[in-house]
């Protein structure tokens, strides 16, 4: 199976997430509606996958908040009504005063355009979350196909047993009736087909489990299709470690620590904005009722010690910052030692697949060839001719095996670093 860059769709987080994994498989010149290719289950898991679908709320939560943050102080009507219905002569409203008045804030210290960085930092973060997460999702549905397409394989393989233990059952009756076999090696040769029979059972049913676990990803309980489309044994050329990680230095997990880096730094210079006092000013006219005389009157007020009481608010913020970049570089040695052990793993399984392919596969098909021909001649044991089968059927497996340890560390290593290792 190779993998390769898929066409780049216009939004940033799809064009990130279909180049993750990317299997491209050999395609027939018709598909079968039954079968189902990656690439299809990658469409179907972008299109429908619910945890995906939620960041559009979040997206347009986070935008609603910004137009908030964009919004100027308001404006305020006052109505005062001063000496009226008292004693005296101020009973009545005859000797009231009523003052009509607009009243607002002005805000100093850049507050606003503070408000809108963090907003803005916030919303740039939910995107590369959202990245991220996409990535993920379908980084867990392409090792999930990977290990189905195993275990595709791996029926074949209890078929291929399965056959092989029926040709062997039928040498050893041919060969218990003509009296050069004891009768108790017919039943071992029956129980060893009923085994392989219960073994190509419950892959069967494996691969039934493994289908519903890939339609949940689009959001189907019933999977629409029987088989999938792809070679396991396709692995494409290998690239420098330090290449990879060079490139998963901007992968979007990576770059999640970036914005929350500038939604820290927003957070500081919002408390600093903070501590400016903000003056807020009042105008309106007045009415004597006594005289009918009018007055302009304004006003003008500013907190005192604001500043001292918005430290503590400045240093949590600048802690809070600190804090990012050592998660940041906690992260990337973590994700260091990932990559690295995929990088590894990768090219050790492509090594022990390429050599079992070539040589000891070959080698032991001929070898259970040349058994099978000793034995019907009475040269070898049952047991020599069993253990040729046990053998070259082990390695079969172990080829499957070391196949799919290959492409699904090729996927980890797409996903750390958000790009194909092929273009």
């Amino acid at each position: 199976m190779r993998l390769t860059t898929l066409n780049r769709c216009h939004r940033p987080c799809l064009w990130l997430a279909l180049l993750l994994c990317s299997l491209t498989i050999t395609a027939n010149a018709e598909n079968s509606d039954a079968t189902l290719t990656l690439n299809e289950a990658l469409a179907r898991t972008l299109s429908h996958n619910p945890q995906l679908y939620q960041y559009r709320f979040t997206k347009e939560a986070l935008e609603a908040q910004r137009q908030t943050s964009v919004l100027r102080p308001a404006m305020a009507l006052e109505l005062d009504a001063e000496n009226f219905a008292g004693s005296g002569d101020t009973q009545g409203f005859d000797t009231a005063e009523t003052t009509l008045a607009l009243s607002s804030v002005i805000e100093l210290g850049g507050k606003r355009q503070a408000r809108v960085s963090y907003a803005d930092a916030r919303i740039n973060q939910a995107e590369w979350e959202q990245q991220a997460t996409t990535l993920d999702v379908l980084g867990e549905l392409t090792a999930l196909y990977i290990e189905s397409l195993a275990t595709q394989a791996n029926i074949r393989l209890a078929e291929e047993s399965l056959g092989l233990s029926r040709s062997l059952l039928k040498t050893v009756k041919m060969r218990s009736k003509q009296g050069a076999t004891p009768e108790a090696e017919v039943m071992r040769a029956q129980a060893a087909v009923a085994r392989a029979e219960i073994r190509l059972a419950a892959v069967v049913e494996q691969f039934e489990r493994q289908k519903v676990q890939l339609a949940r990803f689009w959001g189907d309980t019933t999977p629409a299709f029987s088989t999938l489309e792809g070679s396991l044994f396709e692995f494409g050329a290998n690239q420098g470690f330090e290449q990879l990680y060079a490139r998963v230095k901007t992968s979007p997990a990576i770059q999640v620590f970036a914005s929350e880096a500038r939604i820290r730094d927003a957070e500081v210079t919002l408390a600093r904005a903070g501590g400016r006092s903000d003056l807020t000013w009042r105008a309106g006219i007045t009415r004597f009722e006594e005289t009918g005389d009018t007055a302009f009157t304004a006003g003008l007020s500013i907190p005192l010690f604001s500043n001292a009481r918005s430290s503590g608010e400045v240093k949590a913020a600048l802690a809070n910052r600190n804090a990012v970049d050592y998660a940041r570089e906690d992260l990337l040695l973590r994700v260091h030692a990932q990559l690295f052990e995929a990088y590894s793993l990768r090219k050790q399984s492509i090594a022990a697949a390429t050599k079992t392919q070539n040589v000891v596969i070959p080698a032991l098909e001929n070898a259970l060839k040349l058994t099978r021909e000793a034995y019907e001649n009475g040269r070898y044991r049952y047991l020599d001719l069993i253990a040729a089968q046990e053998e070259l059927l082990a390695t079969k497996q172990a080829h499957i095996d070391a196949a799919s340890t290959v492409l699904i560390s090729q996927a980890l290593i797409e996903k750390l670093s958000s790009e194909a290792l092929n273009h």
